[in-house]
């Protein structure tokens, strides 16, 4: 069997549609799964060593130079690319026109069909003309978590159903050349990671409460690692930083160095954002703060090494995210900078 997933992006949802392919590959053993995502992530999708291949889509790039021949070129094979096999199914996980659109132009086997979102959930981008590239549709509840939405899909496809708790299949990302190559500036010990900045300043929780945070962190003699995706929130690291003993600012990261951030993380504790949830996916000890999203779309029910806190209009204090602190560590080992 031959099968074709399409979610394009961002990087949260991406990382919450690889649980897809462990369920196919366990329902259909020896299945050949192909992926269409963002240029972007595929470095993250090539860590799920059950995608067989990875189709890049760029457009935000070609957008912005779309009658260059270099662009002609690279869409030339784009379209090769996808339309160089016979699918049994296509899925389309993200319900955007765009989505379906690449949906369109995969080609199907002899009684193969195209399958996706019937609606969105309260909140989504869900297009309804997405619905066109169809051959069945399937309707969700309006509050059905991003991880369950795409496995869903996949289930009706295949004709199963959905008996595990996800499993995301993501490899530990290598970073040198040889296994478990640590980069200068991951310390050696343990340590943990605050992921404090995110798109939208509503999500965001505030500098005194990372600062009070922090106090606790420092019960367990773990430095303090504080990424940044651009100049504003290295900006806000910095000051961050300049308050939390022990903190390091670290420098412009990869995509696969931020994933190893999160996956070698003896904490991590963030708001609602992409890296956050990779450490969630990696089942690493992780408090998961929602401070102006709904947390029932994206929190980590997967693994009870994963505490969720606040919800919309309701952030959590710092009193609950230090007692999650404590309940994922337990007590502090005197003197060691382990837990």
């Amino acid at each position: 069997m031959k099968i074709l997933l399409v979610r394009v992006s961002s990087l949260g949802d991406v990382v919450h549609n690889m649980p897809v392919v462990d369920d196919l590959l366990r329902h259909f053993p020896g299945a050949e799964v192909d992926w269409v995502v963002e240029e972007g992530y595929v470095s993250l999708v090539k860590l799920n060593h059950g995608v067989r291949r990875i189709i890049p889509f760029a457009l935000r790039r070609w957008r912005k130079s779309l009658f260059t021949r270099a662009t002609r070129l690279e869409l030339r094979q784009f379209y090769a690319s996808l339309r160089g096999e016979q699918y049994d199914l296509v899925l389309d996980t993200q319900g955007l026109m765009k989505t379906g659109a690449i949906m369109g132009l995969a080609r199907l086997a002899k009684g193969g069909k195209k399958v996706g979102l019937a609606n969105g959930t309260e909140g989504s981008g869900y297009e309804a003309i997405s619905r066109i590239f169809h051959s069945e549709s399937l309707a969700i509840a309006s509050r059905t978590h991003a991880v369950l939405r795409g496995r869903l899909v996949a289930a009706h496809a295949g004709g199963y159903r959905i008996d595990t708790p996800a499993s995301f299949g993501m490899h530990a990302p290598q970073l040198g050349t040889k296994e478990g190559a640590r980069p200068a500036w991951m310390p050696e010990h343990d340590y943990a990671v605050f992921y404090h900045g995110t798109a939208r300043d509503s999500k965001k929780w505030s500098q005194d409460n990372w600062v009070l945070a922090a106090k606790t962190v420092a019960e367990y003699k773990l430095p303090i690692l504080l990424p940044w995706g651009n100049a504003a929130e290295k900006q806000e690291a910095e000051q961050l930083a300049a308050r939390i003993p022990g903190s390091t600012v670290l420098p412009k990261l990869s995509m696969l160095e931020a994933v190893a951030l999160s996956q070698r993380a003896a904490l991590a504790v963030g708001v609602d954002t992409g890296l956050t949830h990779i450490a969630a996916a990696y089942e690493r000890p992780t408090v998961e703060i929602y401070c102006d999203s709904p947390r029932w779309k994206t929190e980590g029910n997967w693994s009870p090494r994963i505490i969720n806190l606040g919800d919309v209009g309701q952030p959590a204090t710092v009193d609950e995210v230090s007692a999650a602190i404590r309940s994922l560590l337990g007590q502090p080992v005197p003197g060691s900078g382990q837990v």
